[in-house]
Order: structure tokens, then C-alpha cells, then sequence
């Protein structure tokens, strides 16, 4: 027969231990291009190990060739399952979004008043643009060299093809700026009424975690994971030297002052393998997920 004092010890650990699970938040995953919820599984599996308790949701929506659908629709209708979670998590969530998933979470961020997202993870994803030959392009654009690609993006109808709305030829700066009703929108590079309010909203995350490194192979150039991007001679200005970091635009320079912006970079990870390599999220991502 147990004495009263263990009986009343078991009792407060299990109540510590209910403790400690609640303060873990949900964390929502947004997975990339040309891929769902099944390659997540391992990083699924990861934050579950490591934070016991944690409810995870990989969310199910324009999988693999359907992720080619244009950006924004894939915003209003990812947006309305994050909710859900938000609506049922009222000390707040967390976003862990890889890849395209990552410009996809910045739109749904700036988009969506009363968020309560805390931390959003973006996982080698091309924030401020991609321009690059790479297998994913070759396959899109059936080997279409990237200085053309402008061509077949920088209309209306291009603009339907998701990665279209963040293409970014840096030699074609005009016809960009001109076309694109994604990316120039929630840098500030073309003005609009709800520029103010994206901002706010944007600035309600407590902490931006940038994740991504040299050998990605696929974001590019890969330093557009942290923000930066080529000028017109495709030299890689750095998140800090941009304008829409000098001009805080979306309030990126404010977040840094802050104290709430952190750059992970990991050499020798290939993109395919962020969310699969276990030393990923041992360095750069677990720590946040509280």
C-alpha cells in the first residue's frame, strides 16, 4: 500500500509533467513545391521525440503538382485550415514552413489580422525571390535557360503558375515589377493600400527564424533563405544592404532592432534533406518550439 506522501509526490509529477506538455504549442507545418504531408514525417517525428505532448499538423493542401496553383489562392485557402488552429490554441502556434511553403506562411502572415502565430521557422525557403536553373525549373519549365524564363512568367497568364509569382529575374526588373502580384506586393516594391496594415500584422510574430546554407542546391541564390538577393549584375546583396530592409517595408529592420530575427545557416545540406536531417533540427529548430 502506497503512503500518503508518494501518493501526493505521483500526483505532482504527473501534474508537472501535464505542465510541461501544455506549454509546448501546436506546431503547423507548411510543406514546398511538388511535395505534401508525407515527406514530413520524419521532422514530424523529431519535434514529437523532442517535445512530448506537441500537437503537430502537417497541412494537407495543394500537394504536389497542385502546389503549382497560384500563390494566393494557395494563401486564402491555406489560411482558412491554419485558423482553425489558431481559433483552438489561444496561447498561440507555431509555423514551420519549408520552401515555396515559406513565402506562402510570409503572405498568410501579412494577410491575416488578429494572428497568433509566435514563432514562424521559414526552412531554406526563397523569401526574397528565386532565380536559378535547377532540377525543379528544368522539370517546369522543360529546360527553359533561366535569362528566358521572364518570358513565359512575366504575363498574366505566367502569373498563375505559382512559382511565377516569385521569379525574380534581376535584369528584368521593370517587367517584374510591372507583373508580379505576389512577391512585389508583400515586399512594398509596389504600393498598396494595405502596405500599413501587412506590416502590422507581419509584426505580430514574436520571433523569424531563417534557416538555410551554401549547398542547398535549389534556392537561389541560396542567400534569399536570409533575405538577400542579386543585384543587376547578379552580386549577392545581403538581407541588411536591400532596400526593403533599409526602408522597412514589411518590417523586417524592425524585427532585427527587436532582437527577434535569427539566421541558421548549415553548410552540406542539400534542400531536399532540411526537413529529413535530424542535425537540422537539433541546430536551428528545436530550441524555438516551446
Amino acid at each position: 500500500m502506497k503512503s500518503p506522501r508518494s501518493s501526493a509526490l505521483q500526483l505532482l509529477l504527473l501534474g508537472l509533467m501535464a505542465l510541461c506538455i501544455d506549454a509546448y504549442k501546436p506546431v503547423i507545418i507548411v510543406h514546398g513545391i511538388l511535395d505534401g504531408p508525407k515527406e514530413f514525417r520524419n521532422l514530424t517525428q523529431f519535434i514529437t521525440s523532442a517535445h512530448s505532448g506537441t500537437r503537430v499538423k502537417v497541412i494537407d493542401l495543394y500537394n504536389y503538382k497542385c502546389s503549382l496553383m497560384p500563390m494566393w489562392k494557395q494563401v486564402n485557402r491555406i489560411r482558412k485550415e491554419i485558423r482553425k488552429e489558431m481559433q483552438a490554441a489561444p496561447d498561440g502556434i507555431h509555423l514551420l514552413c519549408f520552401s515555396q511553403g515559406g513565402l506562402i506562411c510570409r503572405a498568410l502572415l501579412a494577410s491575416t489580422p488578429e494572428h497568433n502565430v509566435h514563432t514562424f521557422i521559414s526552412l531554406s525557403s526563397p523569401l526574397a525571390g528565386q532565380f536559378g536553373e535547377t532540377d525543379y525549373i528544368k522539370s517546369i519549365f522543360h529546360n527553359i535557360i533561366k535569362t528566358n524564363i521572364f518570358r513565359a512568367c512575366y504575363n498574366k497568364l505566367g502569373q498563375e503558375v505559382s512559382i511565377c509569382d516569385y521569379w525574380k529575374d534581376p535584369h528584368q526588373r521593370p517587367r517584374y515589377l510591372e507583373s508580379n502580384n505576389f512577391l512585389t506586393l508583400l515586399d512594398g516594391e509596389k504600393p498598396h493600400s494595405q502596405l500599413g496594415a501587412w506590416r502590422m500584422n507581419f509584426l505580430r510574430i514574436k520571433k523569424l527564424v531563417l534557416i538555410g546554407g551554401p549547398d542547398d542546391g535549389v534556392i537561389t541564390p541560396w542567400q534569399s533563405s536570409q533575405f538577400g538577393f542579386y543585384d543587376i549584375d547578379e552580386n549577392v546583396i545581403d538581407m541588411i544592404d536591400r532596400d526593403v530592409y533599409r526602408n522597412d517595408t514589411f518590417g523586417l529592420k524592425t524585427l532585427d532592432h527587436l532582437g527577434a530575427l535569427f539566421p541558421c545557416v548549415l553548410s552540406g545540406v542539400k534542400h531536399v534533406h532540411w526537413h529529413k536531417d535530424h542535425m537540422v533540427f537539433r541546430t536551428c529548430i528545436q530550441k524555438w518550439l516551446i
